[in-house]
């Protein structure tokens, strides 16, 4: 069963954000595009490194009009008691939402009842709430943000030109690919 095209369900939930507590709703994905990037739980050892990566990279997704929310199944206390105790975290200007309910875990698929926390995985949503591209991983290899920036920008050239395709490691004003009877056999 595939998640591609999967429009998100409506929820609500807790963030934590720019040291305030607030609360982020289906409605406030729609309109623009979204990277949700889930990760196991705070005070862990990868999940650090990446949500740190992410926060290198904020800016550039913010210029392309894409918002960043990470998620655990945390509680949004514990997202501001890591803010405040890890440097790294404390870098951090995006969302961390809290689904300690597995809300949102759940419906995108990465929650693992066993452990109680999500999996590894990030989910590209447009801006009509739907997955347009997602990968979930083992818990114990990090991503990169910078390929993750690329994939969204790829997405986004796709979803505005529908008659082009983005050829392996695309980055944007490199050339498409129109698809044609004439292109069958040739690439």
């Amino acid at each position: 069963m595939t998640l591609l095209q999967h429009e998100l369900t409506d929820f609500k939930v807790q963030a934590f954000q720019n040291n305030e507590f607030r609360e982020v709703t289906k409605d406030d994905v729609l309109g623009h595009w979204s990277l949700f990037f889930f990760y196991p739980a705070d005070f862990t050892f990868v999940c650090p490194t990446e949500l740190e990566d992410l926060a290198k990279n904020y800016a550039k997704f913010k210029e392309i009009g894409c918002e960043v929310y990470s998620v655990s199944c945390d509680t949004h206390f514990v997202h501001k008691a890591w803010h405040d105790a890890n440097e790294k975290i404390a870098k951090i200007e995006y969302p961390m939402l809290a689904d300690p309910t597995a809300l949102l875990a759940r419906d995108l698929d990465t929650y693992n009842e066993a452990d109680g926390m999500a999996e590894r995985g990030d989910f590209i949503v447009n801006p009509e709430g739907k997955v347009v591209a997602y990968e979930v991983i083992s818990s114990n290899v990090g991503r990169n943000a910078e390929e993750l920036l690329r994939r969204v920008q790829a997405s986004q050239f796709v979803y505005e030109h529908g008659d082009q395709v983005c050829p392996a490691n695309w980055t944007p004003g490199e050339e498409t690919i129109e698809p044609s009877l004439d292109l069958v056999g040739q690439l």
